[in-house]
């Protein structure tokens, strides 16, 4: 009548975590990420930091909807809406002056060189400069990018064909 249960069988363990838990861990995986988005798209470290820190804070608010998909991504749409929303409150702000030499931190070798990409990008258009960032340095697909801007695959497509060829300029002009 009563099938024998092994003792493996009747024991369960149940390691569920927190809410807290479950985003602190996010926190410190998503982190470093969110971190190099931020300030490729703001230029500015400081600014990085504190649009992280908002996108945590929103993240954290709404994190039941954030774990049933991809909580990464959500964070990032967050970010990425946090930024334009900064671009539109200043708009008559002058972005590539912005970025104080050495603001990028990183291996001595490599300083340089960021510093480098981050002033060039940051004297891209806003548009380009965002379409650029996800696609090429976020390896964003031209239909993710669009779904994330809220634009059509064209224009991902011809705003990144422009921006790339204005960051050859940018480099070719250093050269000489």
């Amino acid at each position: 009548m009563f099938a024998e249960v092994s003792d493996e069988a009747r024991v369960q363990v149940d390691v569920t975590r927190t809410k807290d838990q479950e985003f602190t861990a996010f926190v410190h995986e998503a982190g470093p990420y969110l971190h190099k988005t931020a300030l490729l798209l703001s230029g500015d470290a400081h600014r990085a930091e504190e649009l992280v820190q908002a996108t945590f804070e929103r993240t954290y608010r709404s994190w039941h909807r954030a774990r049933a998909g991809e909580p990464r991504a959500y964070a990032r749409r967050i970010l990425l809406n946090l930024r334009i929303d900064g671009w539109r409150r200043t708009r008559g702000e002058v972005v590539s002056d912005v970025v104080p030499a050495g603001s990028v931190a990183g291996p001595a070798e490599g300083v340089a060189v960021r510093d480098e990409v981050v002033r060039a990008l940051a004297a891209l258009p806003l548009a380009q400069r965002r379409v650029v960032v996800l696609r090429h340095l976020l390896d964003l697909t031209e239909q993710q990018t669009a779904r994330e801007l809220g634009i059509a695959v064209g224009t991902v497509k011809s705003a990144n064909a422009r921006g790339i060829a204005r960051l050859r300029e940018i480099f070719q002009e250093g050269e000489r």
